[in-house]
């Protein structure tokens, strides 16, 4: 099965940024990834709810948003608002995950979970079954451009034996480093999705890029 393919607009040319959605209309590109950054829970700051909104005026495919922020449970319904169709929140921000998990789920949107690279998949066993997503970030979150996390591959693969032994629905959705060099190893470790940033937008002909990540 060929892998969900996420370009993420943090790579995107934000002086022009309806032409980039556009080729991604075009592109066979799956979802739109949307980091969403407080400069508290990481070290950059990105953009928030006026560039989701503009981008879901724009785009013909779903957003899939990631927050990268402190309390994420009080965005729920705004993210909603503004056009998310899935929405992950950090398991080190989320006090109170099951909760958040219900809230966003309540609000229509699919739920996803995202785990920093310190972070073991093991804490997942007790909401596998409740989440529509698992995130694995294979780089420190906060900037792009970042090199590939090997490390990385042992969690998708232990993820996905966790993910087989409840008969959960949950997508494996793999976020950080991701290329053409390295995207059979994450398929094949079980990863359903991929985000890629640079690999997309600073190629030089990025609907052959993704075209590419889709059938690697």
């Amino acid at each position: 099965m060929k892998p969900i393919v996420a370009p993420s607009l943090l790579s995107a040319d934000f002086g022009n940024l309806e032409k980039d959605v556009q080729m991604l209309n075009r592109s066979q590109a799956d979802w739109i990834h949307l980091d969403v950054m407080d400069g508290v829970f990481v070290p950059n700051i990105s953009f928030g709810m006026p560039v989701i909104k503009r981008v879901r005026q724009l785009s013909e495919k779903p957003l899939d948003v990631h927050l990268m922020i402190v309390q994420p449970e009080r965005y729920i319904h705004t993210f909603k608002e503004v056009g998310a169709d899935l929405l992950t929140v950090h398991w080190e921000a989320s006090t109170h995950l099951h909760r958040t998990i219900c809230q966003i789920k309540e609000e229509g949107m699919l739920a996803g979970v995202a785990l920093n690279p310190h972070t073991p998949v093991a804490g997942l066993e007790d909401i596998i079954n409740d989440v529509n997503l698992v995130l694995i970030m294979s780089v420190n979150p906060g900037f792009g451009g970042q090199k590939f996390i090997k490390r990385a591959l042992h969690k998708i693969s232990e993820l996905r034996e966790m993910i087989e032994r409840n008969d959960s629905e949950a997508l494996i959705e793999v976020d950080g480093g991701v290329c053409q060099d390295n995207i059979a190893d994450i398929v094949s470790a079980g990863a359903d999705a991929v985000v890629a940033g640079n690999a997309v937008f600073k190629a030089e002909d990025p609907e052959i890029a993704i075209q590419n990540l889709k059938n690697a």
